[in-house]
Order: structure tokens, then sequence, then C-alpha cells
């Protein structure tokens, strides 16, 4: 895990990029998760959540934004890519992120239930992606905690 401050600062804009595509997932019903690559400095891929506006299970916003990426750049392996996520993958984005052989991650507020990069499981341990935890966490867990507040308020 790596948590250099000058790193971390040089990724708060592509981590609010991400937040954008969190917010407007939310917006659709979506569990508030978004996510960016970026490629020399250049974001090439965004998407958030969609597992509940298209019944889909593998909507996660991680791997959207992997299989757009991998078309923009006509490659799989994004080795030279960095993903942005809000949230810190679980084990099947995990799995995505390790066989597109992306060269780094950077991820917003822990999952502890679910999370497999550090919090229940290490997946990426063995990989070569390099992993920042911890950018702006504290917006990355007031989105999820304002979303799940009003889904408790509703029920």
């Amino acid at each position: 895990m790596v948590n250099a401050t000058d790193e971390v600062a040089a990724d708060r804009p592509a981590m609010a990029a991400a937040i954008e595509q969190a917010e407007a997932a939310g917006r659709l019903g979506n569990v508030p998760v978004g996510a960016v690559v970026v490629v020399d400095g250049v974001i090439v891929a965004r998407s958030g959540n969609r597992r509940d506006t298209l019944q889909d299970p593998t909507a996660h916003a991680e791997l959207l934004a992997l299989r757009a990426a991998a078309q923009v750049t006509g490659s799989w392996r994004l080795q030279d890519a960095t993903l942005y996520v809000t949230l810190e993958p679980c084990a099947m984005c995990a799995g995505a992120i390790a066989n597109a052989r992306l060269g780094r991650l950077v991820y917003g507020v822990d999952e502890p239930k679910t999370g497999a990069v550090q919090s229940q499981h290490w997946l990426l341990k063995a990989t070569s992606t390099r992993v920042t935890a911890g950018v702006d966490s504290a917006g990355c867990q007031a989105l999820l905690q304002t979303f799940f507040e009003g889904v408790r308020a509703r029920d």
C-alpha cells in the first residue's frame, strides 16, 4: 500500500471525477460508487455503478470503466493505466483488476464487509498493481452514508 502525500495530492482531480460518477449513479438509485481510468494523465473511461439500473450483478463501476478503457486503448492489458474508484473493490472487481494487469489502483474508502484489496482479502498482493488507499476518504464515505441513510428512511 502506498500513501505518499505528494502522490495523493496529484490523485485528487481524478478522484473528484470518480466522485462525480458516484453521485450520478446515486441519483439513478444505484449505490453511489464511481470509477475513472487514467492513462498518461488523461481520463479515458468513466462509469458509475449501474447494478440496479441494468439489473446486472456485474455492472460495478470498476468493471464498466475497465471495459471501456480496454476498448479505448485497444488492449485488455492496462499496465499503463490507473483506476480511481470511490470504494475498495470487491473480489470480482479485484479479479478483473488483476486480469487487466492494471498498473495502479487508487481508491477512496475501505469496504469492511466485502473489500478484497485490504479489508477482507488481499487479492492484489501477488500482482504488480500498485495500490493507494484513502484518497478523499471523507468525501467518498459521506456519499455512501447519505445514500444509505436515505434508503433506511424510505424503509
